[in-house]
């Protein structure tokens, strides 16, 4: 809009102002030649007055030679009594200057009752000029036309980009990946929704991890209980009364019946029909590299990735999984030390997905093996919140994230294999399409 708009304007000014450029060197050339026949005037009057004075057929046009431009022709027209002419006059002319043939720019003035003096000059000596003005303008027109546009498309940019930014990391908000950083852009009103955005990212993030953890701690005492149940009535079912064993068997059935309505529910709760599609593996890690390429480089590191195995397709949500992987990623960059290699490929099952982020780094102590996996639990004084949370996510899609090794400190993720990876790996894939599937939960 803004460089339609100097467009407009450039149309809008440039062709009247143009017209007025071309008519006021037309008129500035009369004009001088108008001011050179007044002061030739001037001088026959003075001679007049003088006493001096001629027959204007008689006047030295070479009095007037320095008034002539240099290509302009002076000519003197007079009328003598001739009563043979039919209008009883006859006309004479007298020329001095440059003789030229073609289209002229010429002003008259009348010395006397029968003279007249004519000053002109060619056309073709005016043109250039004008077309040389008409050039200037146009040419500072498109000038200011060409600057305007480019601070429009700066300005532009300069909104455009950061909403765009803010708009693809909203988005990636709303798939589940809270890794994004909310930086500012030097604009107000933008600054502010980012900061907002910011600060809901925090909170969302937060409250996915303390609802991981109630379902996780749920579940957990829960079937510790129904464990317990279960082994007290399958030590009835021993009793003497076939009464009371009777009476056990139903209860164990019962409680059978509730572990596995208990496992439903959750795995309801972490389903998400509209979110959770095929996830290629190798892309996300990829990604992953490539953000945290920079910052391995700066400490004089390397990250690379492995695919042991055809690149499979897991089932959950690329945010979920990329925002786990990330804080396993940023904790070898943080704690560990040399290479950090993250190995893909699938367990002896074919139906798990196991991806590894290792480095050469000392490892996790000792003591806080046990607790790594805590919220609050830090070894470098941080929030102590990034595992806690990746465990969360990954649980989230039915997955499982542990330690695998203590030194070097290798962290694992395994998640379940998408239906149709599955049976390309079995050899019973039947064609190409993504379906989605129930992931039971593990």
């Amino acid at each position: 809009m803004m460089i339609a708009s100097l467009l407009a304007m450039g149309v809008m000014f440039g062709a009247p102002m143009t017209i007025i450029t071309w008519d006021w060197f037309s008129t500035s050339t009369h004009q001088d030649l108008t001011q050179r026949l007044t002061r030739m005037s001037e001088h026959v009057l003075a001679e007049e007055a003088a006493g001096r004075a001629v027959e204007p057929r008689d006047l030295d046009l070479e009095e007037f030679r320095l008034l002539v431009p240099a290509n302009g022709r002076l000519t003197l027209t007079y009328r003598t009594p001739d009563p043979s002419a039919p209008d009883g006059y006859r006309l004479g002319t007298r020329q001095t200057g440059f003789a030229f043939t073609g289209q002229a720019v010429a002003e008259s003035i009348n010395i006397g009752p029968n003279a007249d003096l004519t000053l002109a000059i060619p056309l073709r000596d005016v043109r250039p000029t004008q077309l040389l003005a008409v050039l200037t303008l146009l040419l500072a027109i498109a000038v200011a036309v060409l600057g305007g546009a480019v601070v429009a498309v700066v300005t532009a940019r300069r909104l455009s980009e950061p909403l765009s930014d803010v708009a693809r990391r909203a988005a990636d908000m709303a798939r589940g990946d809270f890794s994004s950083d909310w930086p500012t852009y030097g604009i107000d009103e933008l600054d502010r929704v980012s900061t907002a955005l910011a600060d809901a990212n925090q909170e969302i993030a937060l409250r996915l991890e303390r609802e991981g953890e109630i379902v996780g701690d749920v579940s957990h005492q829960l079937r510790s209980r129904l464990t317990a149940i279960h082994l007290r009535l399958d030590e009835l079912t021993l009793h003497d009364d076939p009464a009371v064993v009777s009476e056990a068997e139903a209860g164990m059935e019962q409680v059978e019946r509730l572990a596995n309505e208990l496992d439903e529910m959750i795995a309801a709760s972490r389903a998400d029909s509209k979110a959770r599609v095929a996830i290629d593996v190798a892309a996300v890690v990829e990604r992953l590299v490539q953000d945290f390429s920079p910052t391995f480089a700066s400490d004089g590191r390397a990250i690379r990735m492995e695919i042991d195995d055809p690149a499979p397709y897991v089932y959950g949500r690329p945010g979920r999984l990329r925002e786990a992987l990330s804080v396993l990623v940023d904790n070898a960059s943080v704690h560990g030390a040399g290479a950090c290699v993250i190995r893909v490929g699938t367990v002896s099952s074919s139906e798990m997905v196991r991806i590894t982020v290792a480095d050469s780094g000392r490892g996790v102590a000792d003591d806080l093996v046990p607790v790594i996996f805590r919220r609050g639990v830090s070894s470098g004084g941080r929030s102590g919140y990034g595992l806690s949370l990746a465990r969360a996510l990954v649980e989230a899609d039915g997955g499982r994230l542990d330690l695998v090794q203590r030194r070097p400190a290798v962290f694992g993720v395994v998640t379940p294999m998408h239906a149709v990876a599955v049976e390309a790996v079995d050899g019973s894939a039947d064609d190409g399409e993504i379906r989605r599937v129930r992931v039971p939960h593990r």
